[in-house]
């Protein structure tokens, strides 16, 4: 069973806690985060989602994500769900997220961040959440994303992710 924190609708925790699966109470939202690897040839780490899962199985995803649990805060929730997911060990200590996606059910904190073409050795697969994994171009992306072997988000969602990979805003400076 995996808890989370509640928060209110300007992400002001509440003090109560949720089980992952249940229905959220009404004016509640949770935390999750979203990590985003690159590599210096300006590919996307992509994770293909375990068929087992109950969201989105058998579909490819980006580097990594989950719910935040108890007591975390988003920071330290991306790089568990990274060292988890793909057993990546990625430091974003003073780092802030590059976008917040608010959602239906609460607020999505999506990290950018750069590994090594070569790190992809060193990943360790969580069996049970994870089938496979890969470096792939935001054309390829966008290719398997119109296949419909990833997972549907807005195409320009994902065009941002690869815009803004190297710094932070809106604006190009």
């Amino acid at each position: 069973m995996e808890l989370c924190d509640l928060y209110d609708e300007n992400r002001i925790p509440t003090g109560e806690t949720h089980e992952r699966g249940e229905r959220l109470p009404q004016g509640k939202y949770r935390l999750v985060v979203h990590v985003c690897l690159f590599n210096e040839r300006n590919e996307m780490l992509i994770q293909l989602r375990a068929k087992e899962k109950r969201a989105w199985p058998d579909l490819w995803d980006v580097s990594a994500g989950g719910c935040a649990q108890c007591g975390e805060d988003s920071r330290s929730a991306a790089v568990r769900e990274t060292r988890e997911e793909l057993g990546l060990q990625i430091d974003l200590a003073g780092k802030r997220p590059h976008l917040t996606c608010n959602f239906p059910g609460g607020f999505d904190d999506i990290y950018l961040t750069q590994i090594r073409s070569d790190s992809i050795k060193r990943l360790r697969l969580q069996a049970d959440e994870v089938r496979n994994a890969r470096w792939a171009s935001e054309k390829e992306i966008l290719g398997l994303r119109s296949a419909g072997k990833f997972i549907p988000y807005r195409r320009g969602f994902i065009e941002l992710l690869f815009s803004i990979r190297e710094g932070f805003g809106c604006i190009c400076v």
